[in-house]
């Protein structure tokens, strides 16, 4: 997490939600850090600052637990995009989106913009085991490189995440490709459901083509589009914060302190 002593005020806010286990923090690594890494539930939240030209976009990332879900509508107040991720082999990942998180974006700007991320894709899909990053690290493509061999399709339906048995591998079964549980037309149907529970006319919003993404954390497929479309997505709610600081200033309290610090000196009485 940034320095917050030294830390460049925010112009905008992203926020990610989402089930735990389906990848938000991973994701935010993959793209911050360029690398993948294995990590824990996140506690709360975290942030990341991100510099995009002249901006500076804060990045949020949140519990999936259920013990901390009261926390997420304090994190999306002020939200100029959110970030609503599920795992494509996990079909209740998708409806805990409707479910449990949606009602938190209730905080977010009235202009907000919603996205859709399967994660995990590398799993279902061949074509997500190619590596995207171009910087990415030796070590990350000698590891890429080993992950390109042609998978095989596991020919029946494997048991839903968090239902095997003692020691059974979690979703990641070596050169195999595992059942799809959440197709793109699941989330396309849910980006129409959420439009119109925010009460938005879906032929003047943004396009499900546009707000449907599915990456892989773990090899980086799609993972650059995603974040890099949506920070060009919130540049807009930006320039309209900055017109309407300008329109009405706002007093910086710490710049007032130091005046009235300097006044009282210079005063005889």
């Amino acid at each position: 997490m940034p320095d917050l002593s030294r830390m460049k005020k925010p112009d905008v806010k992203l926020v990610f939600l989402g089930d735990m286990n389906v990848g938000k923090t991973s994701l935010l690594h993959r793209y911050m850090e360029r690398k993948f890494k294995d990590t824990i539930s996140t506690v709360g939240g975290a942030f990341f600052l991100k510099q995009w030209g002249p901006y500076n976009i804060s990045i949020w990332d949140t519990a999936g637990r259920e013990q901390f879900h009261g926390l997420g509508s304090m994190y999306c107040r002020g939200a100029a995009a959110v970030i609503l991720t599920y795992d494509v082999t996990n079909w209740q990942s998708l409806a805990e989106l409707e479910e449990r998180f949606l009602s938190l974006t209730d905080t977010a700007n009235h202009d907000c913009i919603y996205a859709l991320v399967g994660n995990k894709a590398d799993l279902t899909d061949s074509k997500a085991h190619h590596c995207q990053d171009s910087d990415r690290l030796p070590e990350d493509r000698a590891e890429c490189e080993e992950e390109r061999t042609e998978p095989h399709v596991l020919s029946a339906c494997p048991t839903p995440p968090g239902t095997g048995g003692v020691g059974q591998q979690p979703a990641s079964l070596s050169g195999l490709l595992l059942h799809k549980q959440v197709a793109r037309e699941d989330a396309v149907a849910l980006y129409g459901r959420i439009l119109r529970y925010k009460g938005l006319d879906e032929k003047s919003s943004l396009p499900a083509d546009k707000m449907c993404f599915e990456t892989s954390a773990k090899t980086g497929y799609n993972v650059d589009v995603l974040f890099e479309t949506l920070f060009d997505m919130v540049v807009p709610a930006i320039l309209s914060k900055r017109h309407e600081n300008q329109a009405s200033p706002t007093v910086d309290l710490e710049d007032w302190r130091k005046v009235s610090g300097k006044r009282g000196k210079s005063s005889c009485c």
